[in-house]
């Protein structure tokens, strides 16, 4: 059986079933938890959070990588950063949320595509 979303395998019994479609795990948690980049309250939460002096953000490997590309580059397609880190898009949105809520990266719009850069 095969996920109807990434097209990956899936072990009799582990499939989930939403709308209609077969999903893998990983799929079907996108799905009903999809990234949120722009979160007021989240960003409040880091904000208030750093001006008490309590925050001491963790930087996962990925995220210190996405930052260091984007350092290099000034600037970078959602898409061909994910293919430059070797990682599902889907995880991408979920990396770039966390960076964007601690105020470490943005979007912008140049000409009519997106681009992520440093904040």
């Amino acid at each position: 059986m095969r996920c109807n979303k990434c097209n990956t395998e899936i072990n009799q019994g582990e499939e989930r079933e939403h709308l209609g479609q077969t999903l893998c795990e990983d799929c079907y948690m996108d799905v009903l938890s999809p990234a949120r980049s722009c979160d007021p309250w989240a960003v409040y939460s880091a904000k208030s959070s750093s001006t008490k002096g309590t925050a001491h953000y963790q930087i996962t490997d990925t995220q210190a990588k996405i930052l260091g590309i984007l350092k290099e580059t000034g600037g970078i397609e959602p898409e061909v950063l994910a293919k430059r880190l070797q990682i599902k898009f889907s995880e991408l949105e979920r990396e770039i949320a966390t960076l964007r809520h601690m105020e470490k990266v943005r979007g912008e719009l140049r000409g009519n595509k997106k681009f992520v850069c440093l904040w």
